[in-house]
């Protein structure tokens, strides 16, 4: 215990906790600082102006980060025939139909991505209530119900992000890996709070973005100043 109290209290040295730091220089004190004897996940949170229990104002997408999120990403596909063998091809860990379904029912949840065939939307369908809560329900507009699984499954696979605001208005995603040089980390940082710039949506009143943070796994958080990132 005395041992973790001692690395995070010396993580926080040379951190003005009150003051907002460039894209850059937060990068780099948050991959200096991250000293954990695994590869800590860079994370980006974002608090916006936003209430998404209107329809107007949900802020949702998805970003091919331009280096991945450096995180294995399991992928499960609804698919028959051809589309099932084509998902297999481009590396899914779990394709089926009903069959699929039954073990997800059963408690079977050892994926991070659903992507779908659209005729396959009234199996995936009776899964709302358990692939729902977990954000994993398929989507046209992210790209996970899709005819074109092989490239849905290959996107997965490279590092592609999606993000929803939560009901407070957070919204937040692993955009690296505290092995990513720190140009690597910049370049990813970036490309998400552009993201999110575009995803501003219509009812969105006000300051939209309030406030950004940046941090690894069992690091201290920093934050980054909001024009920074209007400038991304």
């Amino acid at each position: 215990m005395a041992k973790k109290g001692k690395r995070l209290t010396s993580s926080y040295e040379g951190i003005d906790r009150n003051s907002s730091y460039s894209i850059d220089d937060a990068v780099k004190m948050v991959k200096e600082r991250a000293k954990a004897k695994f590869d800590e996940t860079i994370e980006v949170a974002m608090n916006l102006g936003v209430d998404p229990r209107h329809a107007d104002q949900n802020v949702r997408g998805v970003i091919a980060l331009p280096h991945g999120s450096g995180k294995t990403m399991r992928v499960a596909v609804f698919a028959k025939g051809d589309k099932a063998d084509a998902a297999t091809a481009a590396g899914a860990d779990l394709v089926g139909a009903e069959d699929l379904a039954e073990k997800i029912q059963g408690g079977e949840m050892n994926f991070d991505r659903v992507i779908a065939t659209p005729d396959m939307m009234g199996v995936v369908g009776k899964l709302g209530k358990v692939l729902g809560p977990r954000g994993l329900m398929p989507n046209p507009k992210l790209g996970t119900v899709t005819p074109d699984v092989e490239t849905a499954v290959k996107n997965a696979k490279a590092g592609e992000v999606q993000f929803r605001a939560e009901k407070t208005g957070i919204v937040h995603a692993g955009v690296g890996k505290a092995s990513f040089s720190e140009q690597q980390l910049n370049e990813n940082v970036r490309a998400f709070l552009g993201a999110i710039m575009k995803a501003k949506p219509s009812g969105s009143k006000g300051t939209y973005v309030k406030k950004i943070s940046l941090s690894s796994t069992m690091g201290p958080g920093l934050k980054i100043a909001v024009s920074d990132a209007s400038a991304s």
